[in-house]
């Protein structure tokens, strides 16, 4: 066993630390890169959010004829999912709630579907900078933010 020292890098997570303010951040902006590299989407646009309000997914959308079937088992989605997974249990639980919805179509995945993986991939670019702090206070405390103007399906009936 070697000492090297103090970890800057673990398994494609960037450690930051600042040891007078007690604080310890966590960021993937290189892991970002290279999943964006690698399905072609660093040249993209850069989203806003990981998911647009009001969106709703079904069966219905999936491919309905041989054709549209045979053109969409060609997108590389399991792969983009598990790579966006990956960053989201680590250090990017915002896209939790977008990436928990088109996981679900991994075997019969529509059009509407891969241009959703594809807003999560953008929103990542725009936002691959961000990190997650942890520390600062001598008792542990946590901290959750929402986006209060996001509404889900059951929001509207209680309206």
């Amino acid at each position: 066993m070697k000492a090297l020292g103090e970890a800057a890098y673990i398994l494609g997570i960037k450690i930051y630390r600042d040891r007078p303010k007690r604080l310890i951040g966590l960021s993937q902006d290189t892991y970002i890169d290279k999943v964006l590299k690698r399905f072609n989407m660093e040249q993209s646009k850069r989203g806003f959010l990981p998911m647009s309000h009001g969106m709703h997914f079904s069966d219905k959308q999936r491919p309905s004829s041989y054709e549209e079937r045979k053109c969409m088992s060609k997108i590389p989605y399991a792969l983009v999912i598990g790579s966006i997974m990956y960053a989201m249990i680590c250090t990017r639980p915002d896209v939790s709630y977008a990436l928990s919805v088109v996981s679900r179509y991994q075997t019969n995945l529509g059009e509407s579907h891969w241009t959703l993986v594809k807003t999560i991939l953008k929103c990542l670019r725009r936002t691959k900078d961000v990190f997650l702090i942890y520390g600062g206070e001598e008792e542990l405390v946590v901290n959750g933010y929402i986006d209060a103007s996001f509404q889900t399906d059951t929001d509207d009936s209680q309206s």
